[in-house]
Protein backbone atom coordinates (compact mmCIF):
# COMPACT_ATOMS: atom_id res chain seq x y z
CA UNK A 1 0.00 0.00 0.00
CA UNK A 2 2.97 2.28 0.10
CA UNK A 3 3.83 3.27 -3.46
CA UNK A 4 2.40 5.47 -6.15
CA UNK A 5 1.79 5.41 -9.90
CA UNK A 6 0.68 7.68 -12.68
CA UNK A 7 -2.71 6.72 -14.08
CA UNK A 8 -1.11 5.97 -17.43
CA UNK A 9 2.38 6.27 -18.85
CA UNK A 10 2.86 6.14 -22.60
CA UNK A 11 4.91 3.24 -24.02
CA UNK A 12 5.10 1.41 -20.69
CA UNK A 13 3.09 -1.33 -19.06
CA UNK A 14 -0.42 -0.14 -18.23
CA UNK A 15 -1.44 -1.28 -14.73
CA UNK A 16 -4.99 -2.46 -15.38
CA UNK A 17 -5.46 -3.74 -11.82
CA UNK A 18 -5.37 -0.10 -10.69
CA UNK A 19 -8.54 0.51 -12.67
CA UNK A 20 -10.33 -2.71 -11.67
CA UNK A 21 -8.86 -4.98 -8.98
CA UNK A 22 -11.53 -7.62 -9.64
CA UNK A 23 -10.44 -8.51 -13.18
CA UNK A 24 -9.39 -12.16 -13.06
CA UNK A 25 -8.54 -12.56 -16.76
CA UNK A 26 -7.35 -10.23 -19.48
CA UNK A 27 -5.77 -10.19 -22.95
CA UNK A 28 -2.44 -8.50 -23.54
CA UNK A 29 0.50 -8.34 -25.95
CA UNK A 30 4.15 -9.22 -25.29
CA UNK A 31 6.31 -6.13 -25.70
CA UNK A 32 9.70 -7.70 -24.94
CA UNK A 33 11.39 -10.74 -23.44
CA UNK A 34 14.24 -10.58 -20.93
CA UNK A 35 15.80 -13.86 -19.80
CA UNK A 36 12.88 -15.83 -18.29
CA UNK A 37 10.60 -12.79 -18.03
CA UNK A 38 8.23 -10.97 -20.34
CA UNK A 39 7.01 -7.38 -20.39
CA UNK A 40 3.41 -6.81 -21.50
CA UNK A 41 1.67 -3.73 -22.82
CA UNK A 42 -1.03 -4.16 -20.14
CA UNK A 43 -1.27 -6.33 -17.04
CA UNK A 44 -3.68 -7.38 -14.31
CA UNK A 45 -0.77 -8.87 -12.31
CA UNK A 46 0.25 -6.77 -9.32
CA UNK A 47 4.05 -6.73 -8.90
CA UNK A 48 5.95 -7.22 -5.68
CA UNK A 49 5.83 -3.65 -4.39
CA UNK A 50 4.49 -1.49 -1.62
CA UNK A 51 4.75 -4.25 0.96
CA UNK A 52 2.52 -6.64 -1.02
CA UNK A 53 3.79 -9.92 -2.36
CA UNK A 54 3.23 -10.33 -6.08
CA UNK A 55 0.35 -12.00 -7.86
CA UNK A 56 0.86 -15.37 -9.47
CA UNK A 57 -1.14 -17.30 -12.05
CA UNK A 58 -0.65 -18.26 -15.65
CA UNK A 59 -0.87 -17.06 -19.23
CA UNK A 60 -1.87 -18.85 -22.39
CA UNK A 61 -0.45 -18.41 -25.88
CA UNK A 62 -1.64 -20.47 -28.84
CA UNK A 63 -3.06 -23.14 -26.53
CA UNK A 64 0.10 -23.45 -24.43
CA UNK A 65 0.03 -22.53 -20.73
CA UNK A 66 2.90 -20.79 -18.94
CA UNK A 67 3.13 -20.35 -15.17
CA UNK A 68 3.62 -16.82 -13.81
CA UNK A 69 5.94 -17.49 -10.86
CA UNK A 70 6.71 -13.95 -9.75
CA UNK A 71 6.02 -10.39 -10.85
CA UNK A 72 8.41 -7.48 -10.36
CA UNK A 73 8.48 -3.85 -11.34
CA UNK A 74 11.60 -2.68 -13.11
CA UNK A 75 13.57 -0.07 -11.21
CA UNK A 76 12.70 3.53 -12.15
CA UNK A 77 10.13 2.31 -14.66
CA UNK A 78 6.45 1.44 -15.04
CA UNK A 79 7.44 -1.77 -16.86
CA UNK A 80 6.39 -4.98 -15.13
CA UNK A 81 8.45 -8.16 -15.42
CA UNK A 82 6.42 -11.38 -15.39
CA UNK A 83 8.78 -14.22 -14.48
CA UNK A 84 7.68 -17.46 -16.14
CA UNK A 85 8.58 -21.12 -15.78
CA UNK A 86 9.82 -20.89 -19.38
CA UNK A 87 9.72 -18.44 -22.27
CA UNK A 88 10.18 -21.16 -24.88
CA UNK A 89 7.99 -20.47 -27.89
CA UNK A 90 7.17 -16.89 -26.92
CA UNK A 91 7.91 -13.87 -29.10
CA UNK A 92 7.36 -10.11 -28.90
CA UNK A 93 4.04 -9.27 -30.50
CA UNK A 94 2.34 -12.46 -29.33
CA UNK A 95 -1.17 -11.95 -27.93
CA UNK A 96 -1.52 -13.63 -24.54
CA UNK A 97 -4.41 -14.45 -22.24
CA UNK A 98 -3.70 -13.67 -18.57
CA UNK A 99 -5.31 -15.43 -15.62
CA UNK A 100 -4.70 -14.62 -11.95
CA UNK A 101 -4.53 -16.98 -9.03
CA UNK A 102 -7.65 -15.22 -7.82
CA UNK A 103 -7.83 -16.84 -4.38
CA UNK A 104 -4.33 -15.57 -3.60
CA UNK A 105 -5.09 -12.07 -4.94
CA UNK A 106 -8.39 -11.72 -3.09
CA UNK A 107 -6.85 -12.69 0.25
CA UNK A 108 -4.20 -10.00 -0.19
CA UNK A 109 -6.79 -7.43 -1.26
CA UNK A 110 -8.70 -7.96 1.98
CA UNK A 111 -5.57 -7.74 4.11
CA UNK A 112 -4.42 -4.67 2.19
CA UNK A 113 -7.63 -2.77 2.88
CA UNK A 114 -7.51 -3.93 6.51
CA UNK A 115 -3.99 -2.50 6.79
CA UNK A 116 -5.25 0.91 5.65
CA UNK A 117 -7.97 0.93 8.31
CA UNK A 118 -5.50 -0.05 11.04
CA UNK A 119 -2.96 2.53 9.85
CA UNK A 120 -5.58 5.30 9.95
CA UNK A 121 -6.67 4.46 13.49
CA UNK A 122 -3.17 4.15 14.91
CA UNK A 123 -2.19 7.40 13.16
CA UNK A 124 -5.20 9.32 14.48
CA UNK A 125 -5.13 7.89 18.03
CA UNK A 126 -1.38 7.62 18.64
CA UNK A 127 0.21 9.78 15.93
CA UNK A 128 2.17 6.70 14.83
CA UNK A 129 3.41 6.10 11.28
CA UNK A 130 4.15 2.84 9.51
CA UNK A 131 7.88 2.13 9.35
CA UNK A 132 7.68 -1.17 7.44
CA UNK A 133 5.42 -4.10 6.65
CA UNK A 134 4.51 -7.01 4.43
CA UNK A 135 1.30 -8.61 3.17
CA UNK A 136 1.06 -12.26 2.16
CA UNK A 137 -2.10 -14.20 1.29
CA UNK A 138 -2.25 -15.70 4.78
CA UNK A 139 -1.15 -12.92 7.10
CA UNK A 140 0.30 -9.42 7.28
CA UNK A 141 2.49 -7.42 9.61
CA UNK A 142 3.18 -3.74 10.01
CA UNK A 143 5.79 -1.87 12.07
CA UNK A 144 4.63 1.30 13.81
CA UNK A 145 6.55 4.22 15.27
CA UNK A 146 5.30 3.52 18.79
CA UNK A 147 7.35 3.66 21.98
CA UNK A 148 5.10 1.23 23.84
CA UNK A 149 4.51 -2.41 22.91
CA UNK A 150 1.59 -2.66 25.35
CA UNK A 151 -0.76 -5.29 23.92
CA UNK A 152 -3.79 -3.29 25.04
CA UNK A 153 -2.94 -0.53 22.53
CA UNK A 154 -3.11 -2.95 19.63
CA UNK A 155 -6.23 -4.66 20.99
CA UNK A 156 -8.03 -1.29 21.07
CA UNK A 157 -6.87 -0.40 17.57
CA UNK A 158 -8.02 -3.70 16.08
CA UNK A 159 -11.33 -3.52 17.94
CA UNK A 160 -11.94 -0.12 16.33
CA UNK A 161 -10.81 -1.48 12.95
CA UNK A 162 -13.32 -4.33 13.15
CA UNK A 163 -16.06 -1.84 13.96
CA UNK A 164 -15.15 0.01 10.74
CA UNK A 165 -15.20 -3.24 8.77
CA UNK A 166 -18.75 -3.99 9.91
CA UNK A 167 -20.00 -0.63 8.59
CA UNK A 168 -19.76 -1.93 5.00
CA UNK A 169 -18.14 1.25 3.70
CA UNK A 170 -17.67 1.55 -0.07
CA UNK A 171 -14.13 2.52 -1.04
CA UNK A 172 -13.39 5.31 -3.51
CA UNK A 173 -10.42 5.17 -5.88
CA UNK A 174 -9.47 8.15 -8.02
CA UNK A 175 -6.55 10.29 -9.20
CA UNK A 176 -5.57 13.76 -7.97
CA UNK A 177 -2.97 16.24 -9.09
CA UNK A 178 0.06 15.82 -6.88
CA UNK A 179 -0.05 19.38 -5.54
CA UNK A 180 -3.69 19.01 -4.53
CA UNK A 181 -3.20 15.54 -3.01
CA UNK A 182 -0.24 16.58 -0.87
CA UNK A 183 -2.41 19.17 0.89
CA UNK A 184 -4.50 16.39 2.45
CA UNK A 185 -3.46 15.65 6.07
CA UNK A 186 -2.16 12.09 6.51
CA UNK A 187 -2.12 11.36 2.77
CA UNK A 188 1.22 9.58 3.37
CA UNK A 189 1.36 7.38 6.47
CA UNK A 190 4.78 5.88 5.90
CA UNK A 191 7.62 7.31 7.94
CA UNK A 192 10.34 9.03 5.90
CA UNK A 193 8.75 8.21 2.54
CA UNK A 194 7.14 10.60 0.12
CA UNK A 195 5.57 9.79 -3.24
CA UNK A 196 7.81 10.28 -6.28
CA UNK A 197 7.58 13.44 -8.30
CA UNK A 198 4.71 12.46 -10.60
CA UNK A 199 1.91 14.73 -11.78
CA UNK A 200 -0.97 12.60 -10.54
CA UNK A 201 -1.35 10.30 -7.53
CA UNK A 202 -3.75 7.39 -7.21
CA UNK A 203 -5.88 7.94 -4.12
CA UNK A 204 -7.59 5.21 -2.09
CA UNK A 205 -10.25 6.60 0.22
CA UNK A 206 -12.32 4.85 2.86
CA UNK A 207 -14.81 7.67 3.48
CA UNK A 208 -14.79 8.93 7.05
CA UNK A 209 -11.87 6.63 7.94
CA UNK A 210 -8.79 7.01 5.76
CA UNK A 211 -7.36 8.56 2.63
CA UNK A 212 -3.96 7.55 1.23
CA UNK A 213 -1.90 7.73 -1.94
CA UNK A 214 -1.61 4.10 -2.96
CA UNK A 215 -1.05 1.95 -6.03
CA UNK A 216 -2.27 -1.51 -5.05
CA UNK A 217 -5.48 -3.57 -5.30
CA UNK A 218 -8.24 -3.24 -2.69
CA UNK A 219 -11.69 -4.65 -1.99
CA UNK A 220 -14.72 -2.55 -2.95
CA UNK A 221 -16.38 -2.66 0.46
CA UNK A 222 -14.96 -2.99 3.99
CA UNK A 223 -17.53 -5.70 4.72
CA UNK A 224 -15.60 -8.07 2.45
CA UNK A 225 -12.67 -8.12 4.88
CA UNK A 226 -14.14 -10.33 7.60
CA UNK A 227 -12.67 -10.13 11.09
CA UNK A 228 -9.15 -8.86 11.79
CA UNK A 229 -7.32 -10.99 14.36
CA UNK A 230 -3.98 -10.21 16.03
CA UNK A 231 -1.61 -13.17 16.02
CA UNK A 232 1.52 -11.66 17.59
CA UNK A 233 3.10 -8.43 18.87
CA UNK A 234 6.87 -7.93 18.73
CA UNK A 235 9.14 -5.22 20.07
CA UNK A 236 11.62 -4.57 17.25
CA UNK A 237 13.39 -1.73 19.05
CA UNK A 238 12.86 1.91 19.94
CA UNK A 239 9.85 3.37 18.12
CA UNK A 240 9.36 0.16 16.16
CA UNK A 241 6.59 -2.14 17.30
CA UNK A 242 5.38 -4.92 15.00
CA UNK A 243 1.88 -6.34 14.83
CA UNK A 244 1.09 -9.57 12.98
CA UNK A 245 -2.52 -10.09 11.99
CA UNK A 246 -4.75 -12.27 9.85
CA UNK A 247 -8.41 -12.54 8.88
CA UNK A 248 -11.17 -14.95 9.69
Amino acid sequence: MHYYYNKKVVNMTEHIYQLDSYLKEYDSIIVSIKDNSIILDKTIFHPRAGGLESDTGFLEVNGRRYKVLNVLQEKDSEDVLHQLDTVDGLNPGDRVHLALDWERRYKMMKLHTASHIIAAIIYNDYNALITGGNITPEYAYDDYSLESSDRSIFDKVVQKANEVVKKNIELKIYWLDREEAMKIPGIVKLAARMPPNVKKLRIVEIPGVDIQADGGPHVKNTGEIGEIVITKIENKGKNRKRMYYTLK
